[in-house]
C-alpha cells in the first residue's frame, strides 16, 4: 500500500483530448521527508514518520536534533504513514507524488470544515416551524419525549444542537486523473473531504487496491496546477 500527505488547493475541471470532462480536486503534494522509521521491535508497529512543508523559524532545540539526526530540513508538520511500499524507503529520503499514476484507485482522508455550535435545523436538517407571527416555534429543537413505551428518558443518539463539523472523514475508491511530479500536484476525480488549504492523506484503496479506473489522458494545459 502507498500513502502520502498533501494539501487540498481547490476544485476545477480538466478535459481529455476527445472532450471528456473530469471534475477534479487539485492536491499539492510537496515531497514528504522521512524523519523516522518505527519498528515492531521498538514501537510495536511499522510506520514512517514524515515531515510535510518546510519550516524556517520557531523550531525548538529538541526538534532540531531530530531533524539533524535524519539529515532533513525542519518541517511544519509530522505525520505517520503506513504501507509496505513506503516503508521500504530509508530515513532522509523523500516520498513524492509520482508513487501514484493516472487510474489508480485511492482513499482520501481529511477533516471536514468546522461550523461551530449549530442548531438542529442546520446540523440535522430538521423542518422549520411555522413562520407566522402568531407562532412561537421557528427553529427550536421540538419535542424530546419518547413514545411512552420506554422509561421516559432522552436516549443516546437523539439529534440535538451541538458542535457541527470538524470530523475526520474518508472518501473511498476515488480515481487519480493525472499526476504532475514537476509541479508537485495530483488531480483526483471528484471532491475530497476538507476545506481548501487543509491537509489530506492519500493512500491506496483498502477495499479494492488493484482496481484501475478507466481515465483518459487529459490535456496538460487545461488546468493551472502550479503549487502555491
Amino acid at each position: 500500500m502507498k500513502s502520502i500527505i498533501g494539501r487540498k488547493i481547490g476544485m476545477t475541471s480538466v478535459f481529455a483530448e476527445d472532450g471528456t470532462q473530469y471534475p477534479v480536486s487539485v492536491i499539492e503534494v510537496l515531497p514528504n521527508a522521512i524523519v523516522q522509521k518505527k519498528t515492531v521491535e521498538k514501537d510495536g508497529y511499522e510506520a514512517l514518520v514524515v515531515g510535510f512543508e518546510p519550516k524556517n523559524k520557531n523550531v525548538n532545540s529538541a526538534m532540531k536534533g531530530i531533524y539533524g539526526k535524519a539529515n532533513v530540513e525542519p518541517r511544519a508538520n509530522l505525520f505517520e504513514l503506513k504501507g509496505d511500499e513506503v516503508y521500504s524507503k530509508n530515513v532522509g529520503e523523500e516520498i513524492t507524488c509520482d508513487i501514484f499514476t493516472a487510474g489508480d484507485s485511492i482513499d482520501v482522508t481529511g477533516t471536514s470544515k468546522g461550523r461551530g455550535f449549530s442548531g438542529v435545523i442546520k446540523r440535522w436538517h430538521h423542518s422549520i416551524g411555522p413562520k407566522g407571527h402568531g407562532s412561537g416555534f421557528h427553529r427550536q429543537i421540538g419535542s424530546l419525549a419518547t413514545n411512552g413505551r420506554t422509561n421516559d428518558r432522552i436516549h443516546p443518539g437523539l439529534p440535538m444542537p451541538g458542535h457541527f463539523g470538524n470530523y475526520t472523514r474518508t472518501t473511498l475508491n476515488l480515481a487519480v486523473v493525472a499526476v504532475y511530479p514537476e509541479r508537485n500536484a495530483i488531480l483526483i476525480k471528484g471532491s475530497v473531504p476538507g476545506p481548501n488549504k487543509s491537509i489530506v492523506r492519500i493512500r491506496t484503496a483498502v477495499k479494492n487496491p488493484n482496481r484501475k479506473h478507466a481515465i483518459k489522458k487529459v490535456i496538460d494545459n487545461s488546468v493551472a496546477v502550479e503549487a502555491k
